[in-house]
């Protein structure tokens, strides 16, 4: 049985998960998190009889400190972590990373999301395309996902799969929307990631902004209109130069209107502000045009 772990962030319910998968010894998590909320991580696990000590594997589905950020303190403890072979140098190095998220978030980069430290080589291991990796009875099975990162992985456990990030983002059954900040943002590469999930032919995904999703190909229909809708709605303004800081609270506004005429209140407005910043989509798409429009530049 999966559980969902709820760590709160920001100290919103129901913004970013952790997943629970029983093993035969210990258990496994998808996703761990920013370190930020890493003591409701522990604080979940101890509700359902478990410690830290107790997490043997780590499934990431992409090395983003709201899936990644905690990993490093659980493979300190000796639990093994797997991830996409483009995000390893960012585990074993993550200054580059940090100091990145730091420009973009500067003063709240502390409270957001705390520590990031390296984890020690043998602690890691890189998962191919297709690969099954068998941990304590249970197997999982990596898809290489590219579109929201390139060093995204949909985990598939039996009928089910751990999305991360490229099956969308969508807050107490409302409606399903694209993250995409930069640098990796693709449409052409996420439409086909998506046309990958819908080939596996899925009883349920599990979001990790947040929870399970049942009705699976309709998710997935209404995750690659809005993904293209954002991309139509950006591109005049990259055609026309408009500068950043002008496009941003227009665009906040669009998808603030979107989420209202869809019925949903300023509490569930926060939750997917906190999930998915529609800021920072801006950037990610900006930079989605110019590298398809202007590809020497």
């Amino acid at each position: 049985m999966i559980q969902v772990l709820d760590l709160r962030f920001k100290q919103l319910p129901e913004t970013i998960a952790s997943f629970l998968i029983p093993l035969e010894e210990g258990v496994a998590l998808v996703e761990t998190g920013p370190y930020s909320t890493f003591p409701r991580l522990e604080a979940e696990l101890h509700t359902l009889g478990y410690s830290l000590d107790d997490v043997r594997h780590v499934f990431l589905t992409h090395i983003h400190l709201d899936h990644a950020g905690a990993a490093w303190a659980l493979a300190e403890r000796g639990a093994t972590v797997y991830v996409h072979p483009s995000g390893e140098k960012h585990l074993l190095q993550p200054e580059r990373l940090m100091q990145s998220a730091r420009r973009i978030y500067q003063d709240e980069m502390d409270s957001l999301w705390g520590d990031m430290r390296p984890i020690a080589p043998q602690q890691l291991k890189t998962v191919g395309h297709g690969e099954m990796i068998d941990v304590g009875g249970r197997q999982l099975k990596a898809w290489h996902t590219p579109g929201h990162a390139v060093h995204h992985i949909v985990w598939q456990l039996e009928d089910i799969a751990f999305t991360g990030d490229v099956g969308g983002v969508k807050i107490a059954n409302h409606l399903v929307v694209p993250p995409c900040p930069p640098p990796d943002i693709n449409v052409e590469d996420w439409q086909q990631s998506i046309r990958l999930l819908r080939s596996l032919d899925l009883d349920a995904m599990y979001l990790t902004h947040f929870g399970p999703v049942f009705a699976v190909p309709a998710h997935l229909n209404q995750l690659e209109e809005q993904l293209l809708a954002w991309a139509r709605w950006m591109l005049p303004f990259y055609e026309k130069q408009i500068p950043q800081e002008e496009i941003t609270p227009l665009f906040q506004t669009f998808v603030a209107n979107q989420l209202k005429e869809k019925g949903i209140d300023s509490l569930g407005i926060e939750q997917y502000e906190a999930a998915n910043p529609s800021w920072m989509s801006v950037t990610g798409l900006l930079r989605y045009w110019s590298k398809k429009l202007e590809p020497t530049a």
